[in-house]
């Protein structure tokens, strides 16, 4: 069984992540980092078959490249994590977790939510891309006709399990 990674850092977008969540398949094991900022926003969200992890809990299973998780998403990531796991700052667990994947050669998606982008977030950026994380802001296209705010937060969290190899049918492909 595939293990999955969703941290949530910051409340603008938190929603995203939680979507994430709800999306993924049965047959993937599901771990949440929800930071203080994001957790103000999800205290009475609820989900069954995910394992929660406090962000202070750097000793956390997840915080370990022997636990073997498969891929990390951030979303929304903020700029603030963005900055430390570029600087290889890892002071709680969503950081400390984006370190392991890097160190592990793991994917790690993260989904900055920020515009414009400052010029220090675009080198952040380019940095952590340099390094093989998959940098995915979130972006959608107009060719998959959306018409509602679900239909455009399906093909958003589409495409992130796209770039991690995990199959969905969540929005109209290109044909």
């Amino acid at each position: 069984m595939k293990k999955i990674i969703i941290a949530i850092s910051g409340a603008s977008g938190a929603q995203l992540g939680l979507k994430a969540l709800e999306l993924l398949p049965d047959t993937i094991e599901k771990h949440c980092i929800i930071s203080k900022n994001a957790h103000t926003v999800l205290e009475k969200e609820m989900f069954r078959d995910v394992i929660f992890h406090d962000n202070e809990d750097i000793a956390a299973s997840i915080s370990s490249g022997s636990f073997g998780v498969d891929a990390m998403m951030i979303l929304p990531c903020s700029m603030n994590t963005l900055a430390k796991i570029s600087c290889g700052i890892a002071d709680n667990l969503v950081t400390r977790c984006a370190s392991v994947m890097l160190k592990e050669q793991k994917k790690l998606l993260l989904a900055p939510r920020e515009m414009p982008f400052s010029a220090i977030a675009l080198e952040n950026m380019h940095k952590l891309s340099t390094l093989g994380v998959i940098v995915a802001p979130p972006v959608i296209a107009y060719y998959s006709e959306q018409q509602t705010l679900e239909e455009m937060e399906n093909f958003l969290i589409g495409k992130w399990f796209d770039l991690l190899g995990i199959e969905n049918n969540l929005y109209k492909r290109w044909e």
